[in-house]
């Protein structure tokens, strides 16, 4: 008899101890303070939501147990997300996204590709910030197959422009590319000729300056044969 008393005695201090832990938990363990970082795909409501899932999605110490040494993966455009833990009521989230060069428009979905031109997400969405690249030829795709286009050192010069755009902050609608690999950036009814390769770098940091002069204009900015030695640019206006 006493030993039954004393085992419910000790199972009424263990359930208090474990309910007054739990109250602990609940109440000082409450996430109140989220720092998003790393995401442009999808807004920090919606990263949230993709991490703090569940009944106890808003106790760190819930998040500590469920994300220790391991990532959110298994999400459209986003390689993984870490959360670190930075008080008991804050936490941090890092989102590392796939890295894409640009997409092409495939049977109604847009086809995202990275610099090696392996499609690494199809999509209903367009992302802000990564331009349509047009001009490129192949007759299928395959999701994490790279793009079969008939000149593959094509996404070397898509790498080498993208990289220049993100560098002087540029943000293009589109790249065309024609049979002899030069290109044309759009940017609203306003396109600009930058011919082939030659003086890329001296193009896109006059670009820089010239591109709010372009704002609301319909036409086309001649920079094929643009250097430092010839400076050469004209515009020429769309007919109505």
């Amino acid at each position: 008899m006493k030993k039954r008393i004393c085992i419910l005695l000790g199972g009424c201090i263990v359930g208090t101890l474990l309910g007054g832990l739990m109250f602990i938990a609940l109440r000082y363990y409450k996430v109140t303070t989220v720092y998003v970082e790393g995401n442009i795909h999808y807004n920090n409501e919606e990263i949230m939501d993709m991490v703090m899932t569940g009944t106890l999605g808003n106790n760190s110490l819930y998040l500590a147990l469920k994300y220790k040494n391991k990532g959110v993966d298994n999400i459209p455009f986003v390689q993984t997300m870490d959360v670190k833990i930075l008080s008991p009521d804050t936490i941090k989230i890092t989102v590392y996204e796939k890295a894409m060069a640009g997409y092409i428009e495939y049977l109604g979905r847009y086809m995202y590709f990275d610099k090696d031109g392996i499609i690494v997400e199809s999509s209903e969405l367009q992302t802000p910030g990564v331009p349509q690249v047009s001009g490129l030829t192949f007759g299928y795709v395959v999701m994490h197959e790279k793009l079969p286009v008939e000149n593959p050192e094509i996404f070397e010069d898509i790498l080498d422009i993208t990289q220049l755009l993100n560098k002087y902050e540029i943000q293009a609608d589109k790249i065309l590319f024609d049979k002899s690999m030069r290109k044309t950036l759009y940017f609203g009814e306003a396109r600009v000729s930058l011919g082939s390769n030659d003086n890329i770098g001296e193009k896109i940091m006059k670009l820089k300056a010239i591109l709010p002069e372009l704002s609301g204009k319909k036409g086309l900015l001649r920079m094929d044969n643009y250097s430092e030695e010839m400076q050469n640019i004209t515009f020429e206006i769309d007919s109505e």
